[in-house]
C-alpha cells in the first residue's frame, strides 16, 4: 500500500472522555507507522495540552488550535496567532461581562481570576454529558491538570480563547463584538453549549491539513481523517476518506465515508484494519 497520511482528532476520537488512550489505538498507530504511514493528531488542543503519553505513541506531528498550528516533527509549518491587541480586546470584553475564561497558548492554559470556582459546575456538567463516572466530583484541575492561574492575560502567543457561557446570548454577542475573529461554541449544541470560543479567522482543520500536505509534497488522495464532532466535518470532507466514530454526533456520522466503533470498543484499531492500514493482529 502507498504511504497514507492519517489525521486523528483527540478528544472523543483517539481518547475517551476519561482522557484514556485505548491500548488498541496505541498499537494500531504504532503498527501503521511501522508500515510507513504518517500519523498526525488534529485537535482543538494547543501544544501545551498534548501530554507525553500522546507523544509516546510516536506521532509524526500535530495540528493544534483547530487548525491554527501545524507541526511536522520538530518543524513548525504554520502558526497563526491572535494578536496581542485582539487578546487585550477579548480579555477586557469578557471581564466587563463577568465571564470567566482561559487563554490557550502553546506555552500553557492561562485562566482568568475566578475560572477555577466558576468552572467547577461547568466541567462537572461537561463530564456528566460525556458519561464520565464521578462527574459530580470533578474539579477544574482534574480536567485541566496543567492550567496556570495568576498568569499574564494580555498575551501575544494565544491560539484561541474559551469562555464559560452564562447564556447563549454571550456567544451571539461575541459574533458581533469580534468580526475579526472566528467565534464558536463547544460542550453542547446550540443553546446547550457550555463554552464559547474565539479563534483566528478563516482557520479550519482542513486548511491546516492542506498546508501540511503542501509542505510534505503529499497527495490529498492518500489522506484519512478520523473525528467525532461538528468541528471535524471540514477535515473529513477534505480528506480522501473520512471516518467518524460511532460515539460521535449525528451530523458527522451522516456525512462520513465510514462509521467505525466507539472509542472504547477499539474503533480506531478496527477502522485501520478495515482500510488495510494494518493487519488484524489482535483478532478484534
Amino acid at each position: 500500500m502507498n504511504q497514507k497520511i492519517i489525521f486523528i482528532d483527540v478528544d472523543g476520537t483517539l481518547l475517551n472522555y476519561e482522557n484514556e488512550l485505548p491500548k488498541s489505538a496505541d498499537l494500531a498507530i504504532k503498527e501503521a507507522r511501522k508500515r510507513g504511514h504518517r500519523v498526525y493528531i488534529c485537535t482543538g488542543r494547543s501544544k501545551a495540552e498534548v501530554y507525553d503519553y500522546l507523544w509516546d505513541i510516536g506521532l509524526d506531528g500535530m495540528i493544534g488550535g483547530n487548525g491554527s498550528y501545524v507541526e511536522d516533527g520538530d518543524t513548525v509549518v504554520m502558526h497563526q496567532l491572535i494578536t496581542k491587541e485582539q487578546c487585550r480586546h477579548i480579555v477586557d470584553w469578557l471581564k466587563s461581562r463577568h465571564l470567566e475564561f482561559y487563554l490557550e497558548s502553546n506555552e500553557g492554559l492561562f485562566a482568568s481570576e475566578n475560572f477555577e470556582i466558576r468552572g467547577e459546575p461547568v466541567v462537572q456538567e461537561y463530564c456528566k454529558r460525556k458519561g464520565k463516572e464521578g462527574a459530580n466530583q470533578k474539579k477544574v484541575r482534574d480536567v485541566f491538570p496543567e492550567m496556570i492561574f495568576g498568569g499574564e492575560l494580555y498575551r501575544d502567543d494565544v491560539n484561541k480563547v474559551s469562555f464559560i457561557l452564562e447564556s447563549y446570548q454571550d456567544h451571539l454577542d461575541s459574533i458581533k463584538e469580534f468580526p475579526d475573529l472566528k467565534p464558536g461554541t463547544w460542550g453542547g449544541a446550540g443553546e446547550t453549549a457550555l463554552f464559547g470560543d474565539l479563534g483566528v479567522k478563516d482557520i479550519t482543520k482542513a486548511h491546516a491539513i492542506d498546508e501540511l500536505l503542501k509542505y510534505l509534497g503529499a497527495d490529498r488522495q492518500d489522506t484519512f481523517a478520523f473525528g467525532d464532532a461538528k468541528i471535524d466535518i471540514p477535515m473529513l470532507e477534505y480528506c480522501q476518506v473520512g471516518v467518524a466514530v460511532n460515539s460521535g454526533g449525528d451530523e458527522i456520522k451522516v456525512m462520513a465515508d465510514y462509521v467505525t466503533d466507539d472509542v472504547d470498543n477499539d474503533g480506531i484499531y478496527k477502522a485501520f484494519v478495515h482500510f488495510g492500514l494494518i493487519d488484524n493482529f489482535l483478532n478484534l
